[in-house]
């Protein structure tokens, strides 16, 4: 990756409070080649941390990003349980996350000892998790998803197969009505996506009557009823990059704003409001608790590690390799 260091500078992308700006870049950049790491970065990180990225994606394409790299280190400006991820596909490498108190609200949605009792409740049911889970959950999963390929990966199956999903009761209950599948919903939700307010997305698309409104399907129903787009955060970027209109209404995190406004400079980006009259937009507490700082004295340090206990890992990694083989059938 080439890193502009004078465009990062001037935009004021670092934290003062380490040191010399431009210091602490070159030392990542000087560190990550020296060790031989890579750092991947989520759609929903701050800017700063997805330019100085390796690689920049959704919870797929980092994924596929984690299986094939070469790096000893992966270290991930994520949250916890894409670490994790990563670390069950490479048990070999050492894999780090800046904080490791950048959770996730759905994933804790789902606590493992009580979904392990739901399916027991459903013998013969496939069991097909969101990629928004902690390991224990992904051990108890037949087949993982991500936002990207979850409705083809439901409709990879055969017609009468019986489902479980989990744990995003957004998305289950929305592919469910697209596919007319039988499927049995885990209530479980994303703090971020489920505050949008529709009364205020509203009020906004009456000003803006140009503007198209894009939703992630982890929204709730009634914001995906009046959207124009409703995909993952990549499908959302890319719908961006191709489609004619000049203005758009985000109903997701709004960090993949900073990849639009990249691609399509010349278009206008309004985050949707969440409920909370107080706030402009809707971000992921836990994935802006990473930081320049955090990021540089975890390559620094190699710490905080992320593991899984191999036991766990074994029986996680046949979830998540199935999702990589369908996706790669299906040319995703």
């Amino acid at each position: 990756m080439n890193v502009n260091w004078k465009d990062i500078k001037e935009k004021g992308f670092v934290d003062e409070k380490v040191g010399p700006d431009l210091d602490i870049l070159r030392e990542i950049d000087r560190m990550r080649k020296e060790k031989n790491a890579i750092i991947l970065a989520h759609y929903y990180q701050q800017g700063e941390i997805q330019d100085i990225a390796d690689f920049v994606g959704d919870s797929l394409a980092l994924s596929q990003q984690a299986e094939r790299t070469s790096a000893d280190i992966i270290l991930f400006a994520g949250v916890h349980f894409m670490a994790e991820t990563a670390k069950i596909l490479s048990p070999d490498k050492k894999v780090l996350i800046p904080d490791l108190n950048a959770g996730c609200s759905l994933a804790d949605s789902c606590p493992p000892d009580e979904f392990k009792s739901f399916v027991e409740k459903y013998p013969g049911y496939t069991v097909i998790s969101y990629v928004n889970t902690t390991a224990e959950i992904k051990a108890l999963t037949d087949i993982i998803c991500t936002s990207s390929n979850a409705m083809q990966i439901v409709q990879s199956l055969p017609e009468e197969e019986k489902i479980i999903f989990a744990p995003d009761r957004n998305l289950g209950n929305y592919i469910k009505s697209v596919t007319g599948r039988n499927m049995v919903i885990w209530q479980g939700a994303c703090h971020v996506h489920e505050e949008f307010s529709l009364e205020r997305i509203l009020e906004i698309k009456e000003k803006e009557t140009d503007a198209k409104i894009i939703a992630h399907p982890e929204c709730e129903k009634p914001i995906l009823i009046v959207a124009d787009h409703i995909g993952s955060t990549s499908s959302l970027l890319n719908f961006t990059r191709k489609d004619n209109a000049k203005k758009y209404i985000v109903a997701t995190e709004s960090g993949i704003i900073h990849q639009m406004k990249k691609s399509n400079p010349e278009k206008t980006f309004i985050p949707a409001p969440p409920k909370d009259s107080t706030c402009a937009c809707n971000d992921c507490n836990f994935m802006k608790m990473i930081t320049i700082k955090k990021l540089y004295n975890c390559l620094k340090y190699e710490l905080p590690e992320v593991k899984v206990d191999e036991d766990i890992r074994q029986k996680a990694v046949h979830s998540i390799k199935r999702m990589l083989e369908i996706s790669e059938m299906l040319g995703i």
